[in-house]
C-alpha cells in the first residue's frame, strides 16, 4: 500500500495557536509604537484574525492530501511531483516543504510526524534528498 499523509487536526491547532500568540504580540506592539492608548485591542485583534482564519480554512487545509503513488507524489489540486523530479527536501515547522528542479515548491502541512514523511519520500525516492 503507497503512504497517504494526511494533516494532524492537534497540529493544525497548535500552528494556530502559536500565530495567533505572534499576531497578538505584533499588533500589541505596533500599537504601541504609534503611542496608541489602547494596546490590548491588538490582542483582541490579533487573536480574532487568527481565529477566524483557522476556522474558515479547517475544513479545506484538513481534507488535503498528499500520496506515494506510481513514481510520483501526488498532492491536493491534481498537483503531481515525480519523484525523480524532487530536488532538496526541508522541514519547516510542521510542514516538509518539497522543491523540484525546476523550482516549484509544494508543503505538506500541519503533519503529527514529520520527520517519518521525510523519510518516507526520501525512501521512496531511492536516495537522499
Amino acid at each position: 500500500m503507497s503512504p497517504i499523509f494526511r494533516p494532524d487536526r492537534a497540529t493544525y491547532i497548535r500552528d494556530h495557536a502559536w500565530m495567533a500568540a505572534l499576531a497578538m504580540a505584533g499588533a500589541m506592539a505596533v500599537l504601541w509604537a504609534i503611542g496608541n492608548p489602547h494596546v490590548w485591542t491588538g490582542a483582541v485583534a490579533g487573536l480574532a484574525a487568527v481565529g477566524i482564519r483557522a476556522w474558515y480554512l479547517a475544513s479545506e487545509e484538513l481534507g488535503h492530501e498528499w500520496r506515494i503513488e506510481d513514481g510520483a507524489l501526488h498532492g491536493p489540486g491534481g498537483r503531481r511531483v515525480g519523484l525523480d523530479q524532487i530536488e532538496r527536501l526541508r522541514l519547516l515547522g510542521s510542514a516538509v516543504q518539497v522543491v523540484t528542479r525546476g523550482g516549484d515548491k509544494h508543503l505538506i502541512k500541519y503533519l503529527a510526524d514529520r520527520e517519518a514523511v521525510l523519510a518516507a519520500i526520501r525512501q521512496a525516492a531511492g536516495r537522499t534528498l
